[in-house]
Formats: C-alpha cells, structure tokens, sequence
C-alpha cells in the first residue's frame, strides 16, 4: 500500500515564494500533498493558493485564519487535518526556500531506510550549514541547541529545527493540541516530547540558506520563549510518566541516529 504525504506551510505575506515552493514539491518524486495553513495575509498568499487549487485538483489543500496566531497553533491546526484524514507521514515546511524543497525525499528515505519514526532536518549535525544568515543569528541559534541539550539531555544537534517528517504513529502518541508554546519552544517541546516517548529519531543534514524573498517572521520574543519554555518543559517533565510508544515502526524505540 502506498503512504501517503502531507507536507504543511503555514504562510503569512508569503505571495512572492508561495506559487514556486508549491511548484517544486510538486515536481518531486514522491507523490507528496501539500497543506497551506494562512493567517490572513493581507498580500493576497491565500488567493494565490486558491487559485492554484484549480490546477492541482486534490493534491492541494487551504485552511485559512483570522490572523497571525502562531507558528505552533498552525502546525497544531495541520496535525489535526493529516490525522483526521489518514495521511502516512506529515511534514514541517517553511515557505521561503530556507528548506530546500527537495530534502523532503531525503527526509522520507531516512524514516524508511532507518525506520525512524521522526526525521529532523538539521543544520548542526555536521558543523554549521546555514547560508546568508548573520553571524550573530548563527551564535544564537547554534547556542540556544546546546544549551537545550543540557537542560534536557535531549540526544538532538537541532532542537529549535522546524523541517521535519513524521510518522503519523508520534503525532497520536504526542496530543500536540495539548502543547502551549507558539514559536521555536514548539519545535522543541515536539521533539522533547518524541524522544520522551520513545520513537526513534533520524537527523539528517542539510543546507539551511536564509530567505532572499519577503519578510522573516523571526523575533527576540521567540527566542525568550525557547529560553524559559525549555525550563519550564524540563521542570514539568520530572513530574510526568512518559507512556512509551505504543505504535514503533522499528521495535527499538528512543534511539537517535544521524543520517550521512
């Protein structure tokens, strides 16, 4: 039986990237669906999509919202359809091309190949590979993932990463619609969450490059969260029994790997 793929892009004024980044997971391989979760842009995102819609039949999916909401209430919101709807695999992507559109395959291979239940994109797990970024936004992110790994203990080079793939069998494990944070302290608590439960985790590297189109979304208010979410996460964890997975594609559960 062949799976089936759903990758979600939350948007917000993404009107010069959106047309392209669909474009390209489309001419990929793997028959992958696409899911665009959009706050409302002013900039015309959805109506692009919209339009798009015609042309890609049902392989092209819109859920519009009042406004900006969160980058964690969006994926939160994807979830929800790609479970509801009996989707194999789900993937995080950005809209810009900061994820190269074609390292969802790899992605994919690495859950297959590694029977890994979580595939992490990562930028830290050989050396730093992030392109066009400012020195000081590289430090931070680079340090911010290792000062999450000592809070936590969480095995990941990665942890604020939001290009992911997962089997479906982590998100029913996880509830995400039980999860508070909106920003870079979602992605972690996601795969803190993962790991706790035991499912298996595959990173695997690539080229992170900053977006040359429109407008980043990025802001120290979310970095303040990652800080004190993690504490807070980690803090609330001593407190908590972890049910292990009850569905584990490979039946050695709560290994981390790293994909060449």
């Amino acid at each position: 039986m062949e799976h089936r793929h759903l990758v979600i892009i939350p948007t917000y004024n993404e009107k010069e990237n959106i047309r392209e980044i669909i474009q390209t997971v489309f001419s990929l391989e793997t028959p992958f669906e696409i899911l665009i979760i959009d706050d409302n842009s002013p900039d015309g995102t959805a109506e692009i999509v919209s339009d798009l819609q015609k042309e890609y039949d049902n392989r092209l999916h819109l859920l519009g919202r009042k406004g900006k909401l969160g980058l964690g209430t969006a994926y939160i919101m994807g979830f929800g359809y790609a479970l509801e709807n009996d989707y194999d695999y789900i993937y995080e992507m950005d809209a810009d091309f900061s994820h190269n559109p074609e390292d969802l395959e790899r992605l994919y291979h690495a859950c297959i190949q590694n029977e890994s239940d979580l595939a992490i994109g990562s930028r830290y797990v050989q050396g730093v590979n992030v392109v066009n970024w400012p020195i000081g936004r590289v430090l931070m992110s680079y340090f911010a993932s290792i000062y999450v790994r000592l809070v936590t203990g969480l095995p990941i080079y990665d942890t604020t990463a939001g290009f992911k793939c997962y089997h479906r069998s982590v998100l029913e494990a996880i509830h995400p619609d039980k999860i508070k944070f909106s920003g870079y302290a979602f992605q972690i608590e996601m795969k803190f969450l993962a790991w706790k439960h035991g499912f298996k985790i595959t990173e695997v590297p690539i080229i992170f490059t900053d977006r040359t189109r429109g407008e980043s979304k990025m802001s120290r208010g979310i970095f303040r969260e990652a800080v004190f979410g993690v504490l807070e996460m980690k803090i609330k964890s001593l407190f908590k029994k972890y049910k292990p997975a009850y569905i584990s594609q490979n039946g050695s559960p709560g290994s981390v790997e790293y994909a060449k």
